[in-house]
C-alpha cells in the first residue's frame, strides 16, 4: 500500500509567544530537539517516504531545519500556505502533492510516544475511507471528541463541547484515502472562517463513508501552550540512554539517565538524571534536577534548575530554585542584591517567588 504523509506546521502558535514571535513553534526543541522531528521519525518508522509539509510565515525556519528530508529517510517538499485556514485547507492545498495516494495527516507540533505505527496498521488492516486517533482525556471540552459506535466507526464529532459528550478526545494524526478530497471542497469556512477537519469528517459520516477510530494508549501531547511542552520534555527525557561524550570533573556527581554531549563541561556540579546537557554547555558550581533540557552552548553558573527547557545559548548566573520553566534563545538570567530588575518583551510571563 502506498502511503504519503501531509504534516502541518504552518500554524502561528500564539499560545507559545513570545518564542513564536521569532521561532516557529514546531521547532522549539523538547529533550533538545524540534518537536517536529519526533513527528518525521515516527512517520518514517511507519514506512512512509514521501512527506509534505505545509509552512507558513516562517517556513524558510522548516525548510533550513529538515532539509530534502534525507537525515530522516524522507523525501520532504515544502508546500507554503499564504495564511493559516484550518486543517483541512492545508489538505485542500496539497491535493497534487498527494495525488490519488492514501495519506497520514500529522500536526507537527504533536508528539506521540512510541509512535503512530499502531494506527497505520490498523488502518491498512480494515482499509476504511478514514480513520482518526482518539485518546481519553479528563477534560474533553478542551477537544474534539469522537462519538463511536461499539464497532469503533465514529458517528459523530463534537468541538469543544461544554456539554459532555464523551470523553475521547481526537488527536492530532489521522489516515485518509483520498476520499476526503471531495470532504473538503465540499465544506464551508467555520464561524472563525477556517476550513475544520472536524466538519469534512462530518461530512464524510453524513454520507455514510466509514471514519473509523483508533485508540491510542501510549503518550500523546499537543505542545502548543508552554505546559504542554514541559510535559513533552519530562516524557521525552525519560526515555534517554545515557551518555557521557563531554567532560565532568572530579568533584561533580552524575546519578539517574543523564546525557552530557560532546563538548560541554560540567565542573563542581551536581547533575539527578533524566537531564541532557546540549553540545558546548557549561554548567558550573550548580545543581541540575531532573527533567531539565540544557540547550546548545548554554551557560548555567552558580545556580540550581530543575524540570525546565534552557534554549540555546541561555544563561543563568546565580540563579537559585528556577523550576517549570522555558527560558528562551540567548536569554541572560541573573540574580543580584536589591529590587527586582526586569526586561520582559511583549507577551513574556514572569512568575517571581516569594
Amino acid at each position: 500500500m502506498t502511503m504519503k504523509a501531509l504534516v502541518l506546521a504552518g500554524g502561528t502558535g500564539t499560545r507559545l509567544r513570545p518564542f513564536s514571535h521569532s521561532l516557529a513553534k514546531q521547532l522549539i526543541p523538547v529533550a533538545n530537539r524540534p518537536v517536529l522531528f519526533y513527528g518525521l521519525e515516527a512517520l518514517a518508522a511507519t514506512g512512509v517516504q514521501e512527506v509534505g509539509i505545509v509552512v507558513g510565515e516562517r517556513g524558510e525556519q522548516i525548510r533550513e531545519a529538515v532539509g530534502d528530508g534525507s537525515a530522516f529517510g524522507l523525501r520532504i517538499t515544502c508546500i507554503p500556505q499564504e495564511r493559516p485556514a484550518g486543517l483541512a485547507h492545508c489538505v485542500l492545498i496539497a491535493e497534487d502533492f498527494l495525488g490519488e495516494d492514501d495519506f497520514v495527516l500529522y500536526l507537527g507540533d504533536n508528539v506521540f510516544l512510541p509512535g503512530i505505527r499502531e494506527l497505520t496498521d490498523a488502518y491498512a488492516a480494515v482499509r476504511p475511507d478514514a480513520m482518526i486517533t482518539v485518546q481519553k482525556v479528563a477534560d474533553p471540552a478542551e477537544y474534539g471528541v469522537a462519538v463511536n459506535g461499539p464497532d469503533g466507526r465514529v458517528r459523530r464529532l463534537v468541538e469543544k463541547s461544554r456539554e459532555p459528550v464523551g470523553d475521547l478526545a481526537v488527536a492530532g494524526a489521522y489516515v485518509f484515502s483520498p476520499a476526503v478530497h471531495r470532504a473538503v471542497r465540499a465544506i464551508r469556512p467555520s464561524a472563525r472562517g477556517e476550513l475544520e477537519i472536524t466538519d469534512a469528517l462530518q461530512w464524510m459520516v453524513d454520507r455514510g463513508l466509514r471514519v473509523q477510530a483508533h485508540r491510542h494508549e501510549g503518550y500523546w501531547k499537543d505542545a502548543g501552550r508552554v505546559a504542554d511542552l514541559l510535559d513533552c520534555n519530562r516524557a521525552l527525557l525519560g526515555a534517554l540512554e545515557p551518555r557521557i561524550a563531554g567532560a565532568v570533573d572530579a568533584r561533580s556527581r552524575v546519578g539517574g539517565p543523564v546525557v552530557v554531549e560532546a563538548g560541554a563541561r560540567i565542573v563542581r556540579s551536581r547533575l539527578t538524571g533524566p537531564l541532557i546537557v546540549g553540545a558546548g554547555a557549561v554548567v558550573r558550581d550548580s545543581v541540575v534536577g531532573p527533567h531539565t533540557a540544557i540547550g546548545a552552548g548554554c551557560l548555567v553558573d552558580g545556580s540550581g534548575v530543575a524540570d525546565s527547557v534552557l534554549l540555546d545559548g541561555a544563561r543563568l548566573s546565580g540563579v537559585r530554585g528556577l523550576r517549570h520553566s522555558l527560558v528562551g534563545r540567548d536569554a541572560r538570567l541573573s540574580s543580584a542584591p536589591g529590587p527586582h530588575r526586569l526586561v520582559v518583551g511583549d507577551d513574556g510571563r514572569v512568575v517571581i517567588g516569594t
